[in-house]
């Protein structure tokens, strides 16, 4: 990589010194018109990351900072953005020793990329503005100081090549798909336990059902229910209807003969939530592992490109479809909930599987509205925004992805998403604890693994209590492990 990086570097140097480049000898934007002269070409790129350092809202928490470094490392590593090795050597520094940028939420449109989030990144790497370490906001020169690194001297583009690029945008999504599959692996397990103890049939997951449809997310997540629920002894099969001759003959069928949609269209609803992120998934690795700033210079053909690889379209939109699948998601968990909280539906628990004294106490009935509430906010979030554009930059940029602004608000709903997932597994729980010694010996092992780590952060609820931090301690547990 090193060798890649300095001779691109030096033929960038060597081509632009009797050549116009964007960027290195022309001002920005819609002053590339005028050009610089060579005794303010350094002064141009710290210029340029200062001015730009303009972002709002609240930080990027570190996880994803974090993973805007190694998005960003990822970039100049392919060899074709011209910097300098001391930005990828600082890049470096700041990951090995836990130096978190202060990024802010708010400030790129997407097109030139994250040009004010990278800003501030860029700020941090030469030594100014507030960095996070050892989680406490501190200024970026005393950190690097502490850490034994020296800020970053800017050359030729170092600064233009810093913050021309997707690189924010990314790092958010990445993060968001690993996040969005080990919640759609909860909502799967959510939905193969409510089956259970509510006694469903087995077959709106078989195989036989889910195989005569074509999409690949129905069939996997069939599967994955058919191997959660592998030693369920509560899960009926439709034999036992078919070959039940006394039911036969009821002008009223004693059981349910089919489940709610929430309950047996489980493959049909999580399917397209699957597909849309392993789609996600590919896109966004694509990105990642591309050159994704302008201009791109090739030393091979002896060329450098001007054009729009910064432009964040393709993150844009899939991080508007993976919120619009997330909030489905979260409504499909709602809904589950709202199942088990309503005795009239389920016929087998009392009301917010209240074990206390009915009307003196109320169960999970307070759960369920920030259930409700914030299922309703994932609704309003998901309009998009990859349609949003605005133009500025004097009509430079006149048309945007708005990629960093999806990506935080698909993280927000990803956030929610948890949440409300969270509370449905607490009441599966305590549903889980509500039934007799008889069908808890024959729930599934899956089952009881997840029950028994749930258990660790929340006890039976008999009498009221206030619940949040243990719900907080709930959710935690499920986002920042995979418990399947």
């Amino acid at each position: 990589h090193y060798q890649a990086l300095n001779r691109t570097y030096s033929f960038l140097g060597q081509f632009s010194a009797t050549r116009i480049i964007y960027g290195i000898n022309t001002g920005f934007g819609p002053m590339v018109q005028y050009r610089i002269d060579d005794e303010e070409l350094n002064n141009l790129q710290y210029n340029l990351v200062r001015s730009h350092s303009t972002g709002l809202g609240d930080a990027l928490p570190e996880t994803y900072a974090r993973a805007v470094l190694v998005a960003r490392l990822a970039n100049f590593l392919q060899g074709r953005s011209g910097i300098s090795v001391e930005v990828t050597e600082k890049l470096r520094g700041f990951l090995n020793h836990r130096i978190v940028p202060e990024i802010p939420e708010h400030g790129g449109v997407g097109a030139s990329g994250d040009l004010v989030q990278l800003a501030h990144l860029g700020l941090n790497l030469i030594g100014e503005g507030f960095v996070y370490h050892n989680g406490e906001r501190k200024s970026a020169g005393d950190v690097l100081t502490a850490c034994g690194l020296s800020p970053l001297k800017l050359k030729l583009r170092d600064g233009l090549g810093i913050i021309n690029g997707t690189s924010c945008m990314t790092g958010i999504g990445a993060v968001n798909l690993i996040y969005s599959r080990r919640l759609l692996n909860l909502a799967v397990a959510c939905s193969a336990i409510i089956n259970e103890i509510t006694d469903s049939y087995d077959d709106s997951f078989s195989e036989g059902l889910n195989n005569a449809k074509q999409h690949p997310g129905q069939r996997y997540i069939a599967t994955e229910m058919r191997t959660f629920l592998s030693d369920s002894g509560l899960i009926r099969k439709r034999e036992e209807l078919f070959n039940d001759k006394e039911e036969f003959e009821n002008r009223r069928f004693s059981r349910k003969i089919q489940a709610y949609y929430s309950l047996r269209c489980v493959p049909q609803i999580l399917g397209p939530v699957y597909d849309t992120i392993e789609s996600a998934c590919e896109v966004i690795e694509n990105e990642i592992n591309s050159t994704n700033d302008n201009p791109v210079v090739d030393s091979e053909l002896e060329n450098v490109f001007h054009g729009g690889n910064f432009h964040g379209d393709y993150v844009s939109l899939e991080m508007d479809k993976l919120k619009l699948v997330i909030t489905k998601l979260s409504m499909l968990m709602e809904r589950q909930l709202n199942y088990l909280m309503n005795s009239r539906l389920n016929e087998k628990f009392p009301p917010f599987l209240n074990s206390g004294s009915l009307g003196l106490n109320f169960g999970f009935q307070g759960m369920q509205f920030t259930a409700t509430s914030t299922t309703a906010e994932n609704q309003a979030l998901s309009t998009s925004l990859y349609i949003h554009s605005i133009p500025n930059n004097n009509d430079n940029q006149d048309i945007v992805s708005m990629g960093t602004n999806a990506a935080n608000q698909a993280r927000k709903v990803i956030d929610n998403a948890f949440q409300v997932t969270g509370i449905h597994l607490m009441a599966l729980c305590q549903a889980i604890d509500l039934l007799d010694e008889a069908s808890k010996e024959k729930l599934g092992s899956s089952t009881q693994k997840i029950y028994r780590k749930v258990r660790e952060q929340l006890t039976f609820i008999t009498g009221d209590r206030p619940l949040s931090e243990e719900m907080r301690a709930v959710i935690s547990l499920v986002k920042e492990n995979d418990l399947i």
